[in-house]
Parts: structure tokens; sequence; C-alpha cells
């Protein structure tokens, strides 16, 4: 403990995103050392173990105020203050007023952080996704087993089999989702993320916004960056959850819970944005789904489930049902390879947005 306690509080921000009358934004304050731009960089097995046991050793920093800087285009700058939580995280839920404009296409804008430590005065830099403002259509993906084989989640007995592969192996050397990179790309473009620049700065984001929503713990967001970053996959916020030792974290209901309450939130906050979902059946990514469909009419595009698990539960069945007697176009497949032929062969362009993602569903071929 005496070895964190000398250790300097660090702040380590999460990508955030805005719309044009609302910010939000999370960090996480850590005693931690200093950070290094090539911490996932390959320097042996050993190595890659400490490096991925650092991401879950830190300590919180509870109680550290913070102040939120962020600067419009014209100069004019918007400050705000929070105070950690008892786990360490800062959550930034801010009011735009006046109105703030949408830049023409999604672009990653720069906010500021700044606390205070005896050595004085910190800041660090952190990213926010603000879609174009004709953007219509966003993406919502799964992370888990959907674009990357993680092993975390669904219960102790997954975790200890799959616990070697999450401390020795680096993100450059995790096992992807086949064809995902190609599909992802063929829904809205790669990886997009330049250096940080000082607060009022704009850098260029995929043509659709991307959001990625996991039961993975926040320690891993670093590294789940790294990963996109090195298979060339969109960047967007990553909603992760906090992790404990009991039942709400390794229950399999907590999974679909944590992704609705998710997608519930996004929905709002983008009132007059249409979403297109991708899971898998692993993790009761259809019924969860089915659920948002249901619950929100006209505003689900589409759902992509990768299949592979099996034949579909009780649960993913009636999911099934929800959705096609919703009218909404899903597709279950078991390799992205046949995902991109169905975008493709339905006119998926990435030169501009479409009202609906898809205007057919593959196995009835009836025009929608």
């Amino acid at each position: 403990m005496a070895l964190f306690d000398r250790a300097p509080v660090r702040l380590q921000p999460f990508f955030g995103y805005r719309s044009q009358t609302r910010l939000t934004i999370t960090a996480r304050a850590l005693r931690a050392g200093p950070p290094r731009d090539d911490v996932f960089a390959r320097r042996g097995r050993l190595q890659a173990m400490r490096t991925m046991l650092a991401q879950f050793a830190s300590r919180e920093v509870p109680g550290l105020a913070v102040r939120l800087e962020l600067r419009r285009l014209d100069g004019t700058m918007i400050e705000h203050h929070g105070v950690t939580d008892g786990e360490g995280y800062v959550r930034f839920d801010v009011v735009l007023d006046p109105v703030w404009p949408l830049p023409s296409d999604p672009a990653w804008e720069i906010a500021c952080l700044h606390w205070i430590t005896p050595d004085g005065a910190q800041c660090v830099e952190g990213f926010v996704l603000a879609p174009g403002s004709a953007t219509k259509l966003a993406v919502v993906s799964d992370i888990d087993d959907t674009i990357v084989e993680t092993g975390i989640t669904g219960g102790p007995r997954a975790i200890a089999r799959n616990w070697r592969r999450v401390l020795a192996e680096l993100p450059d050397e995790r096992i992807a989702v086949p064809g995902a990179d190609v599909f992802y790309g063929a829904l809205g473009g790669g990886a997009v993320l330049a250096g940080p620049g000082g607060a009022g700065t704009r850098y260029a984001a995929t043509h659709r916004p991307f959001f990625y929503v996991s039961s993975s713990p926040w320690n891993l967001f670093s590294y789940l960056v790294a990963f996109q970053q090195s298979r060339g996959l969109p960047l967007g916020p990553l909603l992760l959850r906090d992790w404990g030792l009991d039942r709400a974290t390794f229950g399999g209901e907590s999974h679909g819970a944590h992704k609705r309450a998710a997608l519930d939130a996004l929905l709002a906050f983008y009132p007059d944005m249409r979403f297109a979902l991708i899971g898998d059946d692993t993790q009761g990514d259809l019924p969860a789904y089915a659920d948002t469909v249901q619950a929100n009419p006209g505003r689900i595009a589409a759902v992509f489930i990768r299949t592979g698990a099996g034949p579909l539960s009780p649960e993913e069945i009636a999911g099934r049902s929800i959705i096609e007697a919703a009218g909404v176009p899903l597709w279950l497949g078991d390799d992205y390879a046949t995902g991109d032929d169905f975008l493709r062969a339905n006119g998926i362009s990435t030169e501009g947005e479409t009202a609906q993602i898809v205007q057919t569903i593959q196995d009835k071929g009836t025009a929608r």
C-alpha cells in the first residue's frame, strides 16, 4: 500500500461524446507510475504480464477535485468542476448553453482535465466524439467475442480458463474475429485518431460514429483501444463496466442489463439518430437488442448477430421473433465475410448516409 501511496496521482480520461446540447466524459484518478506511449510494446512474455497486471493494480484516488476545460472554435472557454468518487471516477454530464453546433462531419474534439498535486498543477487531454451535423445513423457494437476473443466474462470458470491470455497476450497478439476489419470498414471506416493538440482542436473521425458497449472492466480501456488501433477498427467511445467480485459482475443477466442501460442512454442522448446494433450469441446480445428494438420503435436500423455458440436459446429465438415482427432487418451469420457480402449486395455506401442501413433481409430477399 505504501508503494502506491508514494506514486503520483494521474488521471485516465476515457473517450467522451457530445451532441449540440450535451457533453459527457468520464475519467479515473489513480496512483500510478509515469505514463508511457509504448505501454503495450513487445518486450517479452514476462513484461506483457507485468503490463497487464499494472492495469488492475493501480490504486484509485477518491475526493480529487478535477476541472474540465472545453474551448469552442470561436475561442470561448467553458469550465466545469467535479470531484472523484470512492472508486476514483469523475463523471461530467455538461449542458451546453448556448447550443454548441456540431461539425459537418464526425470529428474528435479535445477536452482538458486539470487537477492539483503536491508537485503542482497537472493537465491531461481527452478525446470527445462529435457526430456530424448531418449524421443520421450510428453504429453500436459489442466487443467481447464480437471483434476480439476476450475470455474475461461469462463466469468464474471462463475467466480462469482464459486468464493466461488476458495476462500474457498484448493487444496486437490477441485473436481478432476474422473479417471484422472489412465488415466494420464497410459500415463506416477504420481507425482514425490523431495526437492531442489542446482544447478546441478538432480531428477527423470515422464516416459514421461508432460506440462500443461491453461488460469488460474499465481497467482494460487502454488495452482495448490499442487492440482496435492494431487492427484498423473504427474507434469510438467505450461504455465499459465497474467490476466487483460478486454476482452482479459475473451473473449472465448483468451483461444484458448493462447493455440495455447503455443503449437506452445513447438513444436518449441522440434522439434524432438511428442505430445499427452489432453483437454475438455468447452473452445475450440478441435478447438485449430485441428489448431495445421493442422499446424504441423506428430507432433501430438493423441488427447484426455473429453466431457460433450453437443453436439459439429460447430467449434468443424469442428475441429474433421480436426483431423480425418489428420489421427491423436482422442478419445472423457465422462469419463477417457473408455479412460484408450482405452489405454490398444491399447497396451500403460509405460515401453518404442511408435512411436504413439495409434494404432487404438476406434470407427472405424481399425489398423493404
